[in-house]
């Protein structure tokens, strides 16, 4: 059974050197044309405290795997489930609200099921975007460097890419 109620507090969550430690997923699916031909949508998200649109991303807390805290985050943030797959890359940023450093972990998730019901559903809207409209509207960089690396992986292989950039970005 998956909770509906998300996941609060700082006293589980993972540090490093001092940065806390977030990952999140950018959700993704296919949308097939009449001509047969895909096109790849990802799933934004309102930010809690403004219309801001991003890829759900949280703590990563000590009780569970990096893929796990990825998969519960995109849960409770944007209600779909499904199969976490490739590292997209890691960066640290530094957050605009409280001015502390972060390293944000981002995976690719293949999108099984979105549910009409989730822990954050009164917080937060969803919206299904083309790659173009999500490098519009996404509001930080480094999540935008992630959609970037989502864009260039063979999706189709099973196989992950070799990864292990890490990113520095202040925005």
């Amino acid at each position: 059974m998956v909770s509906m109620i998300s996941r609060t507090g700082r006293q589980l969550q993972r540090y490093n050197q001092g940065c806390r430690q977030v990952v999140g997923c950018i959700p993704y699916r296919y949308k097939f044309g009449i001509n047969g031909d895909k096109e790849l949508e990802v799933l934004l998200i309102s930010s809690q405290k403004g219309q801001k649109m991003l890829f759900p991303k949280g703590g990563w807390e000590i009780d569970e795997s990096i893929k796990e805290a990825a998969a519960r985050e995109t849960f409770e943030e944007a209600g779909v489930q499904g199969d976490v797959e490739f590292e997209l890359g890691s960066w640290m940023f530094q957050s605009k609200r409280y001015g502390t450093l972060y390293e944000g972990f981002m995976f690719s998730l293949l999108v099984k099921e979105q549910l009409d019901f989730w822990p954050e559903r009164n917080v937060r809207t969803r919206r299904w975007m083309t790659v173009e409209e999500a490098r519009d509207v996404c509001q930080y960089g480094w999540m935008k460097e992630a959609l970037e690396e989502l864009v260039s992986l063979d999706l189709t292989s099973s196989k992950q890419p070799e990864r292990g950039v890490t990113h520095c970005s202040l925005s």
